[in-house]
């Protein structure tokens, strides 16, 4: 039941100033209507919800018990016996239980969804159009365009099927014209870019990757390649590194860390060393790219200063016509898959993250662990703030030819298996890499796409140079 706000008492009338006495609701002077007077603002202060500061008491300090805005979006209680690094953790939470927070764990929001998914409509006048709707950073009101959509508008613009005005056509609408900023004139929708849906094949090997259906952005990176060992056999490699959304800039932390890595096995592979001592100097070239990151100029930290280092997870696969190496750093992960299905597939890569140390400490089994919102929590990275760097490097020599399925958790997250994994792959991928990458996607945005996802396909043993996709 709705009820009215209770009227403050009144001892003067606002008008005149007559003495007023209780339940009066006219002045007996001047008959000011009392009613219209209106009710005083309670007593209490003014407190921001959002980019505000936070309340302090009279000797500067904030209250017991507060939590500053970027705290409480990131930081989530964990058992105890695990460490914290200082920068990945933040402010603690006071939590229920008397928990120690996680060590040296960074949590990752990435695979949570945005509030809003019906599109944002702007009002035109009957003149002058009214320029169109820009979001806000936080403000996407529009899901990522499925991949397949795109291509069929990409199909579309090439056939000359364009609007009235010229121009491309917007992805969400299908009718308007997208403006030079990359958004559509009639609904205002942001248009994909350069990195929201990626695809490359090189040689043997193939990799896609995409946005999602509830990211705004692509922070997934990617790079393949091919060389030559010194004694002429050849060689493929392929780098994938997720981003770590709580982190600063993790697109651009990604993209430094898969072009430093490949550049260094490129560079390595063809002098004769080792491919798993390689893999390890790739991974050490990639910490390094991705910590020059955090190195800004004093200024800019004066302008954002609540920013932390920007940070991503890596893994990454070489091939040789015998040697299989793996390497890795997070919760980016790697499979094998043979190509006779009777065989069974492998998962080569161990997660550095919280739940993978549960079930390794024998406190939970894998399925209690993958299931707890900790779940996530990576207890290993790239980035200035990571406790240390521990690369990790593994190598195998398969006995039948496969293909190395390397991925991020937007992808994992929906085969977590290593036999799941093996049922999406398609029974043709070491022969049509492209193609198995791309049903690989499209299983994870079937699935739902709750985040980015990026596969790469590495055929084993690597065929001879020149060889390609049927």
């Amino acid at each position: 039941m709705s009820q009215m706000p209770q009227q403050a008492a009144l001892s003067r009338c606002p008008s005149c100033a007559e003495p007023l006495e209780s339940g009066d609701r006219f002045c007996g002077a001047c008959g000011y209507d009392l009613s219209a007077v209106p009710p005083l603002p309670d007593d209490s202060p003014t407190l921001t919800m959002n980019n505000g500061s936070a309340p302090q008491a009279p000797d500067g300090t904030p209250p017991p018990g507060h939590l500053p805005t970027a705290a409480r979006d990131t930081a989530v209680p964990a058992p105890a016996g695990v460490p914290v690094s200082p920068a990945a953790a933040g402010t603690p939470v006071p939590p229920p239980p008397p928990a120690a927070p996680a060590a040296d764990v960074r949590f990752d929001h990435r695979s949570e969804p945005t509030h809003r998914s019906e599109p944002t409509h702007r009002s035109e006048p009957a003149h002058t159009p009214d320029p169109p709707h820009r979001p806000e950073p936080d403000d996407y009101p529009l899901q990522a365009p499925d991949p397949r959509v795109a291509a069929d508008l990409a199909a579309q613009a090439g056939s000359g099927d364009q609007p009235e005005t010229g121009g491309q056509v917007c992805v969400a609408c299908r009718s308007g014209r997208v403006d030079t900023d990359g958004y559509c004139e009639t609904c205002g929708h942001a248009q994909p870019r350069e990195r929201d849906h990626m695809e490359q094949e090189v040689g043997p090997i193939a990799a896609v990757s995409d946005r999602g259906l509830r990211h705004h952005r692509n922070e997934d990176a990617f790079a393949i390649g091919h060389t030559a060992l010194p004694d002429g056999s050849p060689a493929t490699l392929a780098i994938v590194c997720d981003g770590v959304s709580s982190a600063t800039r993790p697109d651009d932390a990604s993209l430094a860390a898969s072009k430093a890595a490949s550049e260094s096995l490129l560079a390595a592979l063809p002098l004769g060393t080792h491919p798993q001592q390689a893999m390890h100097e790739a991974i050490v070239a990639a910490s390094r790219a991705v910590n020059s990151l955090a190195q800004e100029p004093a200024t800019a930290r004066e302008h954002a200063p609540h920013q932390n280092a920007p940070a991503c997870t890596l893994v990454g696969a070489v091939v040789t016509a015998g040697l299989l190496v793996v390497g890795w750093v997070g919760d980016s992960r790697a499979y094998w898959v043979p190509l006779d299905r009777g065989a069974p597939p492998a998962r080569l890569t161990e997660d550095d993250s919280w739940a993978a140390q549960m079930v390794a400490a024998g406190l939970m089994n894998e399925a209690e662990a993958y299931a707890d919102e900790r779940a996530h929590a990576i207890t290993g990275w790239l980035g200035a703030d990571a406790y240390e760097l521990e690369p990790h490097t593994a190598s195998f020599k398969p006995d039948r030819p496969g293909v190395v399925v390397v991925c991020t958790d937007g992808l994992w997250n929906y085969a977590e298996a290593a036999e799941e994994m093996a049922r999406v792959v398609p029974p043709d991928a070491a022969v049509r890499p492209l193609h198995g990458a791309r049903v690989l996607v499209g299983h994870a945005l079937d699935g739902g796409g709750h985040d980015n996802v990026t596969v790469a396909l590495v055929p084993f043993p690597a065929p001879p140079q020149g060889a390609g996709s049927a």
